[in-house]
């Protein structure tokens, strides 16, 4: 048995992942399996602001960098497990499609949620990451200092 990823990073993945791959593979999943998407809110879809912190090169003190725009729901499963989503923006979509995801990752069906819509969304955020790292890799500088043999 393949071991499932840790529930921190899975939230994650969904989060960060763009609207349209959480909603096809979603539905791919949906329809391949034949599953429901049968719940009852427990909180409905709210769009609210939360304030990001940051730190002066990754190791300063901690300082209010701004606030951004979330969406965050929860509910529960005709199975009795509860899903929670977080995610930025107004997409209330995506944040039930990813709640809905959760819960089901935690229960008998998580290796398939985990096959068909974790692995192909880590998969395509590291191919972003990749490419970014490419691209940046691409304008990367090497100053270098010549010595004159005079004092």
């Amino acid at each position: 048995m393949k071991s499932l990823p840790e529930r921190k990073k899975w939230m994650s993945l969904l989060a960060k992942a763009p609207s349209e791959l959480v909603s096809n593979t979603f539905s791919d999943v949906m329809e391949r399996y034949g599953l429901t998407a049968e719940f009852t809110w427990l909180r409905k879809p709210e769009i609210g602001g939360v304030m990001v912190q940051a730190r002066a090169g990754a190791t300063g003190a901690p300082f209010n960098f701004g606030e951004m725009t979330v969406t965050r729901c929860s509910l529960k499963l005709e199975n009795g497990n509860v899903g929670h989503a977080y995610v930025q923006g107004r997409d209330k979509d995506k944040a039930e499609k990813a709640a809905i995801i959760d819960a089901y990752l935690q229960g008998d069906k998580a290796e398939i949620f985990a096959a068909n819509i974790i692995t192909p969304i880590e998969n395509a955020l590291a191919a972003v990451k990749a490419n970014r790292e490419q691209k940046a890799a691409k304008t990367k500088v090497d100053f270098f200092t010549l010595v004159r043999g005079e004092d």
